[in-house]
């Protein structure tokens, strides 16, 4: 049968590492947290951080969404629960990429539960007058429309974006980078057999290897600014000249190894070696414990305590208080 290694080194014809899916996390930094939405709301002119400034930016929000609709002419769709929202966007991206046109191709829209601020009138601050209510915010589940965005681009082939028109305004991207490798190798007028999902033979392996390994932050950062200067933004330009603007971070990082057997029968035989080797993967002799307590967001600190989960007094565990009931 062979082991794992031998089997990889004698009966591979082609095999490339690449990165596969990535998700990007857009976020605000300056309103993640209720003082930081105050000073976003009293830079837009309120005498008072009033939830009616947020949805003034709402509605702002939805008819430039609603207008970028209609000039640009692609489909809309309202997906359905539990519908592939990439398989039914994927022959709209393929078609624009075959036929030459790049861009925009699908708008997609939701309901999705996410977390957003929501301002009521604290009665209970010291020094409330009727004439000056002090508002007080919180963040809470809510299930509002998100916005998908789905495009042909020429560097990186079907990609979206979407994003949230209530604060705090979540934004999510996604792209691959198998896609990003087979836009490179076709522009270098190298000759591929693609795979849904990756690269099955390579006329110059050596090229795919390169194009594969020089993928980096700036391709990614690119895609974003091209996507985004389409997609109207909940910042104004005053917003920005008062410090707030948009970061990113990987939330999501796939690498693939792929590997391309001469004959269907070595892959059955490269599972076999597999399953063989990790057999006793899991054994109690082979598990260690990390962490023998409960840890939540306001455990302290502190080093375990030594004593095993069974001796440990009762006291010592971490417990969870209820919650308060929020105000609406």
């Amino acid at each position: 049968m062979g082991t794992v290694a031998r089997l990889l080194d004698e009966h591979v014809s082609f095999r490339c590492t690449s990165v596969d899916r990535i998700g990007v996390r857009g976020y605000i930094p300056g309103i993640q947290y209720e003082f930081g939405l105050v000073k976003f709301l009293l830079n837009r002119g309120g005498t008072i951080p009033s939830p009616a400034l947020l949805n003034r930016n709402h509605e702002r929000l939805v008819a430039e969404l609603e207008a970028l609709e209609e000039r640009i002419g692609v489909p809309v769709v309202r997906f359905k629960t539990g519908e592939s929202k990439e398989n039914l966007a994927r022959p709209f991206q393929d078609e624009a990429a075959a036929t030459g046109r790049p861009g925009l191709v699908l708008i997609g829209k939701a309901q999705e539960r996410t977390s957003v601020w929501r301002g009521y009138v604290d009665d209970t601050h010291a020094g409330h007058r009727p004439s000056h209510p002090h508002m007080a915010w919180r963040r809470q589940s809510s299930v509002p429309d998100h916005w998908y965005f789905y495009f042909a681009d020429p560097e990186w082939g079907p990609a979206f974006v979407k994003v949230c028109t209530y604060a705090p305004y979540p934004l999510w991207c996604c792209a691959n980078g198998h896609e990003w490798a087979k836009c490179q190798l076709a522009k270098a007028g190298v000759g591929f057999e693609a795979l849904d999902n990756g690269l099955r033979s390579v006329e110059d392996p050596a090229v795919a290897h390169r194009i594969c390994a020089r993928l980096g932050a700036g391709h990614l950062r690119g895609l974003l600014a091209r996507m985004l200067a389409v997609v109207p933004d909940p910042l104004s330009a005053h917003d920005r000249a008062a410090g707030f603007e948009w970061s990113f971070s990987l939330a999501q990082f796939e690498v693939s190894d792929t590997a391309v057997f001469d004959q269907p029968r070595r892959a059955r035989a490269w599972f076999e070696a597999a399953i063989g080797d990790h057999l006793d993967l899991g054994r109690p002799e082979r598990v260690s414990l990390l962490v023998d307590r409960k840890v939540i967001n306001r455990t302290p600190d502190a080093s375990p305590p030594k004593s095993s989960p069974a001796t440990r007094p009762p006291s010592s565990r971490s417990t969870t208080s209820p919650r308060k009931q929020r105000p609406t």
